[in-house]
């Protein structure tokens, strides 16, 4: 999990200063573009890989043929998607009233077409956890995209130096996981191993592209009915949010996932994982993402101009909406574990649900009132989330509460207690972030080591253990 936390912070932390570097240098309109086109380019993706490399990763015993059939089928799916996004583009940027558009999503999906071509690999990688081949290809991959991006918005091509940095990561890392993984498909295929894939893959599939769907349906509400640049400012500071949340929702999902199907059978020793995974993650990841929320302001303020001021302001609701998102993970991991993706899909279609009756009433209330209603969404996902680890695995819902609001309650007291020091010093920017975000991160691990957290001890058991071998 730290090889993966590590390519993850690495890869993203790199891709956050890169597009610092190039939101000073583009306006909030050119994100915008890219916010309205993003949902297409995602399900694009979904379509592509239909949730055969779950299932793949899934296969205890996967063989070559196995392996011929992914990579053949994943091909033809990124064709397809290709082809749709081709064809469809013109009807987007109509719904956008848009123009520019139609090229911009035509070529941007040809990142779809080279990500075809990997993700047998990749799905390889992950089965062998070997999350550090991985930090190897995708950080050079994504600062050597992101500089070519930097240079070619400083010749003045604005919004298409974001496509091609896409296209040209998808690119290099294709080529490097080539270079480093060395299977090689061959002319063997077959219908019953793909048959057996798609069976358990289609419903992940669905339910990732839902999951797509929704998760980029308020960049579209907020594109249509408000206007780009205010799309543009919540697409950017979104992916502030996500620079911490999606490390480590990435990689829990990365690593708990082909880690624990192995014991898969076990439930004794998946309960004891998923809780340990849960009581870590939290405990990392709470104070991280309510310190980012306590001192937005000076964040946006000290790396970022004027233009992007109205980040500030949608910076920490995002945070607080996206805190919960390991637990969610975690407990969606548990159902690809044992094998029960239709869970996993009615539990999706459940959530979108409610998810579309929210958001129906918060629009009317502003860009505000859309992000209290994320808010409001995950905290009512964690009952239903969690229902199944109780149910399949006898984790209940209290134990989890239990694991999770020590960490939640200790988080929240420093990031209000910095918060609130930030507001009253009248302190530059750079030393509100270095003086008491570091100094909130000290105190928080340091009383959660004289009051003897749950992670605290098993962190130290974790050392004992690796010394010991």
């Amino acid at each position: 999990m730290l090889w993966s936390f590590g390519e993850q912070l690495l890869r993203r932390g790199s891709g956050v200063v890169i597009q610092i570097f190039l939101a000073r240098l583009l306006a909030p309109e050119d994100y915008g573009l890219v916010a309205m086109m993003s949902v297409f380019i995602a399900l694009g993706g979904s379509l592509m890989d239909s949730g055969l490399s779950q299932a793949l990763i899934r296969l205890p015993d996967a063989k070559q043929v196995d392996f011929n059939t992914a990579f053949y089928s994943n091909i033809c799916f990124g064709v397809l998607s290709y082809a749709l996004l081709f064809l469809t583009a013109p009807l987007v940027a109509n719904f956008y009233a848009e123009p520019r558009l139609t090229a911009l999503i035509r070529v941007a999906s040809i990142s779809i077409l080279i990500s075809s071509l990997r993700t047998v690999q990749e799905a390889q990688l992950t089965r062998e956890l070997n999350f550090r081949l991985k930090v190897l290809i995708n950080l050079p991959s994504g600062i050597i995209a992101g500089l070519l991006a930097i240079g070619l918005a400083l010749k003045g091509f604005g919004v298409w130096s974001l496509v091609a940095q896409s296209i040209l990561t998808a690119l290099l890392s294709t080529l490097l996981l080539w270079h480093f993984q060395k299977w090689r498909p061959t002319a063997v295929v077959s219908g019953s191993a793909f048959e057996a894939m798609f069976a358990f893959g289609y419903k992940l599939f669905l339910s990732g592209f839902l999951d797509t769907v929704f998760n980029n349906l308020y960049v579209v509400v907020i594109a249509k009915v408000f206007s780009g640049p205010v799309a543009g400012i919540y697409y950017f500071a979104t992916r502030l949010a996500d620079l911490v949340i999606q490390n480590l929702y990435t990689s829990i999902q990365a690593v708990t996932y082909p880690a624990l199907a192995t014991v898969q059978n076990d439930d004794k020793r998946l309960k004891s994982g998923f809780r340990k995974t849960i009581v870590l993650t939290t405990f990392a990841l709470f104070p991280c993402m309510l310190l980012l929320a306590a001192l937005a302001h000076p964040f946006i303020v000290f790396f970022l101009d004027s233009k992007w001021l109205p980040a500030a302001t949608m910076l920490p609701l995002l945070c607080l909406a996206k805190t919960l998102y390991p637990v969610h993970a975690v407990n969606l991991a548990m159902l690809k574990v044992k094998g029960r993706s239709d869970l996993f899909l009615g539990l999706e279609i459940f959530k979108k649900l409610m998810i579309t009756a929210v958001l129906f009433f918060s629009f009317r209330l502003g860009i505000q009132g859309i992000l209290y209603g994320q808010i409001l969404c995950s905290l009512l996902a964690f009952a239903p989330n969690s229902y199944f680890s109780s149910s399949l695995l006898g984790y209940t819902l209290k134990e989890q509460a239990s694991d999770v609001l020590p960490n939640l309650a200790l988080a929240m007291l420093v990031s209000i207690a910095c918060y609130f020091a930030s507001a009253q010093l009248d302190w530059a920017p750079f030393y509100k972030l270095v003086a008491l975000g570091g100094g909130a991160l000290i105190t928080y691990a340091a009383t959660a080591y004289f009051l003897s957290f749950q992670a605290v001890a098993i962190i130290a058991s974790l050392k004992s253990k690796r010394i010991a071998s």
